[in-house]
């Protein structure tokens, strides 16, 4: 039997990853145009672009018929000096969604949404590094403990303050993101603090094989994203010294189905399993190439539900 499975999305299709720049669209219009895609649910977006009003988001939410599935924390989680903010993200975010209308809660689903996703960010020699694994620079040993113990700090507060289930994503661009990085956090990380968010399209962009990896990692995987890759435009881009989201500006990331990520095995996969809960589809880009979203995410829909998501 094939468990529910709701598929959402995220702000970063809009182009929402960095908050300060100036040409991010409203965010009351990327809730309108998430209902008009059809999406029952989203994820809240990088910390301070949605407001952290519960009255405000609250209303808005209920008049398009929307559930925030999972918060995110996208900042430098290596320094230890950063940790009095990282966890302040981490108290206003769950006090925000842990209070917003609840998403339902699916058979198969381990954790209940929404979550608290958190990605390692903000680091050049990395950022540059994306998807290179070869030249891409390794945390020493005391700096990698200080992540840790970062992470840990912000799955600590979200699961014991607020019940909040924190799932680690590997991101490109940042100090996560390897398969060696993959399997360290794995062991330094225990399962009842922290679990993952694997998302298919960063495993691929990193080298990793999202089947395969999925597979090794089942035990730990909360929730997933899905993506597809260019693969004419990611053969160019690994040709160039060039940052991660310039890279999708450029259009490594297309809609779901049109790029070199095998669906079915995944489907295949994820039905063998039982998976059930939330999978949410990204596809970042830059926010000033807005005009075709919309065309996108239904592109990317109408692939998965023929792939029988």
């Amino acid at each position: 039997m094939t468990n529910p499975i709701t598929i959402t999305t995220a702000p970063c299709c809009w182009g929402v990853d960095d908050v300060k720049n100036p040409h991010l669209p409203h965010w009351e219009k990327v809730l309108d145009e998430a209902q008009a895609a059809g999406f029952g649910g989203l994820e809240l977006g990088p910390y301070g672009y949605l407001p952290l009003d519960l009255g405000l988001v609250s209303e808005a939410l209920n008049k398009r018929d929307l559930k925030i599935v999972a918060g995110t924390i996208f900042d430098d989680l290596v320094s230890p000096s950063n940790r009095d903010n990282l966890l302040r993200q981490t108290n206003e975010i769950c006090a925000l969604i842990t209070r917003l209308p609840k998403p339902e809660t699916h058979a198969g689903q381990r954790y209940p949404a929404p979550y608290l996703t958190v990605m390692d960010w903000g680091h050049d020699e990395r950022d540059y590094a994306a998807g290179h694994s070869d030249r891409a620079p390794r945390l020493d040993e005391t700096a990698w403990n200080g992540m840790v113990e970062n992470i840990r700090s912000i799955a600590t507060l979200a699961r014991d303050k607020y019940g909040v289930r924190v799932t680690i994503h590997p991101h490109a661009g940042g100090y996560i993101e390897f398969a060696d990085e993959l399997e360290r956090i794995v062991n330094d990380i225990p399962a009842d603090l922290a679990g993952l968010c694997l998302d298919t399209g960063h495993m691929a962009y990193s080298g990793m094989d999202p089947v395969a990896t999925l597979r090794r990692y089942w035990d730990r995987v909360d929730y997933i994203h899905f993506k597809d890759i260019d693969a004419k435009v990611f053969k160019d881009v690994m040709g160039e010294r060039i940052r991660f989201f310039d890279a999708c500006a450029k259009g490594v990331m297309c809609p779901i189905g049109r790029g070199s990520i095998d669906y079915p095995a995944v489907r295949a996969l994820l039905t063998e399993l039982g998976y059930g809960g939330y999978i949410t589809i990204e596809q970042e880009r830059d926010p000033r190439n807005a005009g075709g979203i919309l065309e996108d995410l239904a592109a990317s829909r109408t692939f998965l539900a023929r792939t029988g998501f």
